[in-house]
């Protein structure tokens, strides 16, 4: 029991967290535009959430390689937003990849076990 709690934990926290970034991009709604405005600017949004989602499927079946992407993908996303004076924002905004990327590096895989 305690190994499967281990094996989904970093999955659903990272599927939490995907959907959380997902609500800032719900900023796009402007009233007066268009229908195209709003797919193009959604799609903008939401680019780091495919990334984010790719790094997960990866994670899925090859753990060490998508920790090691997610621990990637914070120290991408930290100093693509870097700003001293907001420092505790980004970190409590990306620290979880931290602790998710943590986690599948942690996993280890039983041979011959389902």
């Amino acid at each position: 029991m305690n190994k499967r709690i281990f094996y989904w934990f970093p999955r659903v926290l990272a599927i939490l967290y995907i959907l959380f970034l997902a609500l800032f991009a719900l900023d796009v709604f402007i009233p007066g535009k268009d229908f195209l405005y709003y797919i193009v600017a959604l799609f903008m949004h939401l680019i780091p959430n495919f990334v984010l989602l790719t790094i997960l499927t990866i994670a899925w079946k090859h753990e060490r390689i998508g920790g090691a992407l997610f621990l990637v993908a914070f120290a991408v996303l930290f100093s693509m937003f870097w700003d001293r004076s907001f420092l505790w924002l980004q970190l409590l905004l990306f620290s979880p990849l931290v602790l998710i990327g943590i986690l599948f590096l942690l996993q280890r895989k039983e041979v011959g076990k389902k």
